[in-house]
């Protein structure tokens, strides 16, 4: 009986030692097609959604949601940000798509058309606010912690909590700057 559990041992190891320079050579192959015009195979997209989301909300959890969010002096701060930083990518009312949107894979989200859902509210703006500050690897979603305070980004939490609701002219008067704000915010 244990000479049989060691062949076993020893087959699964040689079957897995295997597995790994298999991988390690189409790795290095060049083969997987890795442009962005060229989508994802469903088990790699899979893998790297379920990785994202899962990584995201496990980083996110223990983020502190401000108690102010909802308030109209963060809608107004974090609306001419989410404009100049966001928008090219994340669109804005009455827009489906840029050219900037088209050539990026995987798709940015339309953030102007996300409607909030049954999910816990608080882990949504906890994450909104986790990828805002720390980005997104390989994605194109840059990481503004290193240039905006977490104040800052929390407002464009707030921004983005109300920006499905907004009309194409409500979002123009909301990400407005004003001269005397311009200073230092690009």
């Amino acid at each position: 009986m244990a000479s049989r559990v060691t062949i076993f041992a020893k087959s699964l190891l040689i079957v897995g030692l295997l597995g790994v320079v298999m991988l390690a050579g189409y790795l290095y192959s060049g083969l997987y097609p890795i442009g962005a015009d060229t989508p994802h195979n469903k088990l790699t997209f899979w893998a790297l959604e379920t990785l994202r989301e899962n990584s995201v909300a496990r980083a996110a959890k223990a983020i502190q949601v401000p108690a102010d969010l909802g308030t109209p002096s963060r809608l107004l701060a974090g609306g001419p940000d989410y404009n100049e930083m966001c928008s090219g990518c994340h669109l804005r009312p009455g827009r489906t798509q840029s050219d900037f949107t088209q050539g990026l894979y995987p798709s940015p989200p339309n953030l102007s058309r996300l409607k909030a859902g049954e999910e816990d509210i608080a882990q949504r703006r906890k994450e909104h606010f986790w990828i805002i500050k720390h980005g997104i690897k390989a994605s194109g979603m840059p990481a503004w912690g290193p240039t905006h305070d977490d104040e800052r980004i929390w407002n464009m939490v707030a921004f983005l909590e109300r920006l499905p609701e907004l009309s194409s002219e409500q979002y123009q008067i909301l990400t407005a700057r004003g001269e005397q704000d311009s200073g230092g915010h690009h």
